[in-house]
């Protein structure tokens, strides 16, 4: 277990240390305590999601390559590069991926201290849903609008919203709401 500050109300023993004179907010400390099960969070949600976004970024390097779309390009511009839409389907599916993960980790990384098991499958989840986002995406005889849930990308989103659940749960706790 490790100790750090909060901002919070000592619900242990019920005290108020009150307001300090330097500090506009009560200040206490209270113990969290790591589950025996954390380590699966860690690696589902922080190993694991860094080795996703490696090997997301592979079909970007062969579509930078096949779609002749050079750095430092982010996107190909439409009559400018013959092959914009197949290399910028490709990208966007890995850049909704960097865009969304540093969230997931977060709430992930919170969450699991009140539900480890369950924040760790929602990683595995998250990871595989990703992939398969990053898939449908790229698939250009699919409509662009729905491409990306085609192949089973939704999944990513049972991930992400175990891990939001999961971290409004602690914080809950935390604050006493519950």
């Amino acid at each position: 277990s490790f100790a750090f500050l909060g901002c919070l109300r000592n619900r242990k023993n019920g005290d108020d240390p009150g307001l300090t004179k330097q500090h506009s907010t009560p200040k206490m400390s209270f113990t969290v305590e790591i589950p025996g099960a954390y380590g699966y969070v860690v690696l589902g949600c922080a190993v694991l999601p860094t080795i996703t976004n490696m090997y997301m970024g592979g079909p970007v390097m062969k579509a930078r390559k096949d779609c002749d779309v050079p750095y430092p390009n982010l996107y190909a511009t439409p009559g400018y590069h013959k092959k914009a839409d197949e290399f910028n389907r490709v990208q966007r599916g890995h850049q909704n991926y960097i865009e969304n993960i540093t969230g997931f980790t977060a709430m992930s990384l919170l969450g699991g201290l009140k539900h480890p098991i369950s924040v760790a499958v929602g990683g595995v989840l998250y990871c595989l849903g990703s992939v398969f986002y990053q898939k449908g995406y790229s698939d250009l005889s699919l409509d662009v609008k729905m491409a990306r849930y085609k192949k089973g990308g939704g999944i990513k989103w049972i991930g992400f919203f175990v891990s939001l659940y999961s971290s409004v749960a602690l914080a809950g706790n935390m604050v006493g709401w519950w």
